[in-house]
């Protein structure tokens, strides 16, 4: 039955597919595309840092917008199409302002997809009993593909239009994919008693310290997705064989998300954090020490526990948390908060690399054990917060 494409977790885990499936294409060989463009590296810098900037604000105001109408999958829908529109304006132009537009423009409305699916998927797996990990391993899946695709791409004489044109079809098709799902209890009703009132959750304190600590563990990958590439050809590691590490650490995903399932009654969310961020800090402390390719790919099997259950723990606990109807927000605040603790990563890891590659792990590592101690800290109080949200 869930395999079935009629069968409504099929149809979700359909929505991640295709949405990382654009994303997949995006974020390894968008910037080759700019530089193919004629803008030069500080023009590109400035556009994708101007992109993660709007993403980081959008998210929280957009899914905010989506859950105040009660209406998710029309949201999707919307922003998907909005989103296409903005990657057409893209293709159509040329210049530094275009670019830097139409690219602000795309994460306003793209990035806060992911927050609502994930949402949505949370709707499903209360009111089906469906499997929320099985679902989102599809977004994974679609990821990979779409990397190995680009890659063939890379190589064409048409590349540029190629990638834009593989996008804009992950874009409309995560909209389409929206519009064949059905309204879920509460999810989409325009009007639903006191739910209705935006909850003050979202003006406590507590509630962004906590999300802090929650974006340190996704935080915590910053040295990783900047600068691991560059490590592993330091290591006189092949280009092949970094394509390999890289799906290694997508496939350890995936693996723990297909049995995540059977995981959640005995862990539960915040042993899963915890987990997450003790094996960050094994992995971010030898990541310097792993020069070759069996070691690196080792420890790379360690993704599906450093970003795999930081998420699944992440996304249970704000399930928990946050009301139903106002889900989307909280996945958005989320992810506006792992935005920015990415971001700041990326620029400490920066100099840090420079100076001495090793030391941007290690800063990595000692994140990890931050958001470890905090953790352990908070627990009692997250216990206290959940409870009372039931």
């Amino acid at each position: 039955m869930y395999f079935k494409v009629t069968s409504l977790p099929a149809r979700v885990g359909g929505l991640f597919a295709s949405h990382f499936f654009g994303f997949g294409l995006f974020l390894p060989f968008f910037p080759m595309v700019l530089e193919n463009r004629g803008l030069g590296l500080a023009e590109i810098g400035y556009i994708l840092s101007a992109g993660t900037i709007v993403r980081i604000a959008a998210n929280p105001v957009m899914t905010g917008l989506s859950d105040h109408s009660g209406r998710r999958r029309l949201s999707i829908f919307v922003y998907s199409v909005l989103g296409a529109m903005f990657l057409g304006v893209f293709a159509g132009t040329s210049g530094f302002w275009a670019a830097l537009i139409a690219v602000a423009g795309l994460m306003a409305f793209w990035s806060p997809v992911v927050p609502l699916s994930d949402a949505y998927a949370l709707d499903v797996v209360r009111n089906h009993g469906a499997d929320y990990g099985r679902m989102r391993l599809w977004g994974s899946v679609a990821f990979v593909v779409a990397n190995v695709f680009g890659g063939w791409f890379a190589g064409d004489d048409n590349s540029v239009l190629l990638i834009i044109g593989g996008m804009v079809f992950g874009v409309m098709a995560t909209g389409g994919v929206a519009l064949t799902l059905p309204g879920q209890k509460t999810s989409d009703a325009a009007a639903v008693s006191e739910d209705d009132v935006k909850p003050d959750l979202f003006a406590r304190g507590w509630f962004w310290l906590i999300l802090i600590v929650l974006g340190l563990l996704q935080g915590s990958h910053a040295a990783f997705y900047g600068f691991g590439t560059l490590f592993w050809l330091q290591a006189q590691i092949s280009e092949f064989q970094v394509g390999l590490l890289w799906s290694v650490g997508v496939v350890a995903e995936i693996g723990l998300f297909f049995i995540a399932g059977r995981l959640s009654p005995r862990f539960g969310p915040l042993n899963l954090l915890l987990i997450a961020a003790a094996f960050g800090v094994v992995r971010w402390g030898l990541f310097p020490y792993a020069d070759n390719f069996a070691m690196a790919a080792g420890l790379q099997l360690l993704h599906g526990l450093s970003f795999g259950a930081a998420h699944l723990g992440a996304v249970g606990y704000l399930a928990g948390l946050v009301p139903q109807k106002w889900a989307a927000t909280g996945q958005g605040c989320l992810a506006a908060s792992n935005g920015i603790l990415t971001a700041l990563g990326f620029a400490v890891c920066g100099p840090l690399f420079d100076l001495e590659p090793a030391f941007a792990f290690w800063a990595m590592a000692a994140l990890s054990a931050i958001a470890s101690v905090s953790l352990m800290l908070l627990r009692p109080f997250m216990v206290a917060r959940l409870a009372e949200a039931q």
